[in-house]
């Protein structure tokens, strides 16, 4: 039982619905390893209410709240001031309130390439060209982080071909888009969409073309080991799963609420996704 005193840090994430966050999960956890005086809660909004119920928790003396679907554009437009990372995913998913202001980032890139760094040592974005499958929220945050942290050539395959030709105008430099996944010389293979999910139709990819060297990432979770990651495996592949990104992506906000930078290991892991099917 937490027993919360007049001198608590709060935080929360804001969402519509958000009853199925993890980060409830996940948050409290760290904040028990470390023994902080606080709290994280589930903060369900209506997108009507957004923009006054962020300006409330700010007036309430929260020290931030992170931001899930729908969210994260709104959140852009209530920040007084956004950062870097949230400029290039064109949305936020952390706030920090900050001497009256609003501020706000973008730790989904972040996330990925903590995650896929610790899952495959020695990798790094500069190792070769990329694809990434989707054109949506994720896909700019993740695409952005790589191109920035060196990734030689990135090709984005969506299936509304416009959506995705947006995207790479908006990020520029070394990307480019396509109609079908150039997997061969690929050195990294990312989903970003919902397929493949728990309830959604699979993803069918042929990854023969993908060289022995290369690695397959998915930003889903549920189930960890989607049908995707599974063909990479039997075919020898090095594989990055979607859990370990929701983990990642949470340590900045932590850090800024809470004073503390929390890390990521396998108690953690089975903590928070122990119950989420594998396959």
């Amino acid at each position: 039982m937490t027993i919360l005193s007049g001198h608590s840090r709060l935080a929360g994430i804001l969402g519509w619905p958000v009853a199925h966050s993890r980060s409830p999960r996940l948050h409290g956890f760290w904040l028990r390893r470390h023994g902080i005086d606080g709290a994280y809660m589930p903060l369900p909004v209506r997108p009507e209410r957004f923009a006054d119920a962020v300006r409330s928790l700010a007036d309430l003396g929260f020290a931030g709240a992170n931001v899930t679907i729908p969210h994260k554009e709104a959140a852009f437009a209530a920040c007084d001031r956004v950062d870097a990372t949230a400029h290039r995913a064109g949305a936020v998913n952390t706030l920090v309130f900050r001497d009256g202001r609003i501020e706000g980032s973008n730790t989904d890139g972040f996330g990925f390439l903590a995650h896929a760094m610790a899952s495959v040592p020695g990798w790094s974005p500069a190792a070769g060209p990329v694809v990434v499958l989707g054109a949506g929220g994720s896909a700019r945050a993740i695409a952005a982080a790589l191109l920035d942290a060196g990734c030689p050539r990135l090709t984005l395959v969506n299936r509304t071909p416009a959506r995705a030709e947006a995207l790479a105008q908006a990020l520029s430099g070394p990307i480019e888009v396509a109609d079908r996944p150039p997997l061969e010389g690929a050195a990294l293979l990312v989903n970003t969409t919902s397929q493949g999910m728990q309830g959604q139709p699979p993803l069918v990819l042929d990854l023969a073309p993908l060289p022995a060297t290369a690695i397959v990432a998915d930003i889903v979770y549920v189930p960890r080991e989607t049908g995707l990651l599974a063909a990479a495996r039997a075919r020898g592949l090095r594989t990055v799963d979607g859990l370990g990104m929701l983990l990642h992506q949470a340590r900045p906000g932590f850090s800024e609420w809470f004073g503390t930078m929390p890390q990521v290991d396998s108690e953690l892991e089975e903590f928070v996704g122990g119950d989420i099917p594998l396959r």
